[in-house]
């Protein structure tokens, strides 16, 4: 009975990181709706410059701390937090820290999702047979390929594309390099709307995210989507060539 009881409070302990974080994204959605937006970027950026001109270590170490609680947690905010890496650190250095910022916090919900939730399903997973046993097999089989697309097709929401790979047992360091290779595309666009905020906001307009979705963008995203893909179309046409 001790023993069942012990075994119980460790499989509840192993959830508590993933709650913690779910409990904290809704009072997040709730109580940060407006405090982290392009509004009090324009409002404070004086202030961030100042700060940044006088320590630009400490900046960037505030920068990323900030960015990695509001992905690990899925704060709203994630987009301005981008922009404002162009903002304050310019397009090479502001893409780099929002793709390592970005990348560390997707990397805590995937070690919240493992410790837990995540483990539970891929031992189910591993142990299932038809459908659900095959399917899993072809998402082992094509892991990076889809790794890849997850953060490449801009419909699929960060969030899920940083929670389904540790319900379905990926390995981590597959799952950390392909995280840091896939969002760099999109820190790259967001990183140079930040570039030009200044300019933006000294003519009193807000930020124009649409430029993700401009042909210029969409159509690089997409053809990067399509390579990623076709490792996966081979494997296909080679096993139905082989049955």
């Amino acid at each position: 009975m001790p023993g069942t009881t012990k075994t119980a409070g460790r499989d509840l302990a192993r959830h508590i990181p993933l709650t913690v974080i779910a409990v904290v994204a809704a009072v997040g959605a709730i109580t940060l709706r407006d405090s982290l937006s392009f509004e009090t970027l324009a409002e404070h950026r004086e202030a961030l410059l100042a700060f940044r001109d006088g320590n630009i270590l400490g900046m960037a170490l505030a920068f990323v701390a900030i960015y990695v609680l509001i992905v690990a947690f899925s704060l709203p905010g994630a987009a301005v937090a981008s922009v404002t890496g162009g903002f304050l650190f310019g397009l090479g250095p502001g893409t780099a820290l929002n793709a390592l910022s970005a990348t560390l916090g997707a990397s805590a919900i995937f070690w919240a999702a493992t410790t837990g939730l995540g483990q539970t399903l891929s031992r189910k997973l591993d142990a299932s047979e038809g459908r659900v046993g095959a399917l899993n097999a072809a998402l082992r089989e094509n892991e990076v390929s889809v790794l890849l697309l997850l953060r490449l097709v801009p419909a699929v929401p960060f969030f899920v594309a940083n929670l389904l790979p540790a319900l379905v047992g990926v390995k981590f360091r597959t799952y950390f390099w392909t995280t840091a290779l896939g969002i760099l595309p999109g820190a790259l666009v967001f990183t140079s709307i930040g570039v030009g905020v200044g300019e933006v906001f000294d003519r009193g307009e807000t930020p124009d995210l649409s430029l993700l979705r401009a042909p210029a963008v969409l159509w690089p995203l997409l053809g990067l989507c399509a390579l990623a893909l076709l490792p996966i179309l081979v494997r296909s046409a080679r096993g139905r060539r082989e049955f």
